[in-house]
């Protein structure tokens, strides 16, 4: 395999963790609440585990539970649309 398709296959891996985890922000934030929605997080934190298996096997472990975590923390920290203009005065 050359740099660029790891290259590609880590990308499409790091994009697909993006969007469990905004599915399952998605979840804890939103008006479903309950059973179902930990079992939609639950199953969307499964395969984000997948993913960094996979992850792992083209950067190494440590460096895939790295990009995992700032993943992680970069949608959780994301405004969501309506938090972005409160505090400015706008509406």
């Amino acid at each position: 395999m050359s740099i660029q398709d790891g290259n590609s296959e880590v990308a499409r891996l790091l994009r697909q963790i993006d969007l469990e985890f905004e599915a399952a922000k998605q979840a804890a934030t939103g008006l479903a609440v309950g059973v179902a929605s930990h079992r939609f997080i639950a199953a969307r934190m499964t395969r984000v585990g997948v993913y960094q298996a996979q992850l792992s096997t083209q950067v190494g472990a440590e460096e895939a539970l790295r990009l995992v975590g700032e993943h992680y923390v970069g949608i959780m920290e994301q405004a969501e649309p309506e938090e972005e203009g409160e505090g400015n005065g706008r509406r």
